[in-house]
């Protein structure tokens, strides 16, 4: 899956304060996650945010990582 820096990611499941998008703060096999609609950080592995994404949005178009 191609996640890049300052990319956003929809997420399956919302955070707490109701947003579903992240900003990608960091890659590797740990990725940084900025919400969206907090600015709560946090850090979560590459296998767990793979299996979570919906929808990576880059320079305003929506790629689907499924497809």
């Amino acid at each position: 899956m191609d996640i890049r820096l300052n990319d956003y990611v929809r997420l399956k499941k919302s955070h707490p304060c109701g947003s579903h998008e992240w900003l990608v703060l960091r890659t590797g096999i740990d990725f940084r996650l900025r919400c969206r609609g907090c600015g709560h950080e946090v850090m979560i592995p590459r296998e767990k945010l793979e299996k979570r994404v919906r929808k990576i949005i880059r320079d305003g178009q929506e790629i689907n990582p499924n497809a």
